[in-house]
Order: C-alpha cells, then structure tokens, then sequence
C-alpha cells in the first residue's frame, strides 16, 4: 500500500510540475521577472524541473531514480519558498510550491525503504 501511495505522489509531484513549465509558462516567465531572474536562469530551472518531473515518474519502475529526483526537486521547492518570501508574495501564491516541497519530502523519506 505504501508503494501504491508513493507511486501516486511521484505522478501528482511530476505532472504537477511538468503541466507548469509546459502549459503555464506564461505564469513562470511572469514570476521569473518579478523574481528578477534572467531568461537563462528561467530556462535551465525548467528544463531540470521537468527532466527531475521526468526522472520521478520514470521511478515508478526504477526506484533507483526517485530519492535524488525528490531530494533535488525539494531543493528547487524551497528557493520557490525563498523568492515568493523575498517580494512578499501572498500565501496562495506560495501554497503550490510548499504543497509540492512537502510532496518532494514525502517521496524522498518514503523511498529510503525501497
């Protein structure tokens, strides 16, 4: 049961992160300014986002892949934290990128017993 949860944690965190980056990307390129991050910064956090989006579904059949992808991916979470606290964004807009640190955290704990 475990396995089934954690299986279905790693699909939400990774659709989750690639429907952003692919279908919202409006929003990133929004954000990103705000942030005052460059294009180039944008670009390379999204393409490892979705390859890490990539690498955690892809653990549902090589568990191998998931807790460095989870670890990292939570990495990613927590400067999202960082730069919705540094222009004081308010907590609705920072709720998607904690529910996903916390998801991130879950799956990394959780497939230290796989």
């Amino acid at each position: 049961m475990e396995h089934i949860l954690l299986s279905l944690m790693q699909i939400t965190l990774g659709l989750s992160v690639a429907f952003v980056w692919v279908f919202r990307f409006h929003n990133v390129v929004t954000e990103f300014k705000q942030f005052g991050l460059s294009d180039l910064t944008r670009n390379m956090v999204g393409a490892s986002k979705i390859a890490l989006a990539t690498l955690l579904i892809a653990g549902i059949w090589y568990s191998s892949l998931v807790q460095i992808s989870a670890v990292i991916m939570g990495l990613f979470m927590i400067g999202a934290q960082y730069f919705h606290f540094k222009i004081k964004n308010p907590f609705i807009k920072r709720l998607p990128s904690l529910i996903l640190l916390i998801l991130s955290a879950i799956i990394a704990l959780g497939s230290q017993s796989f």
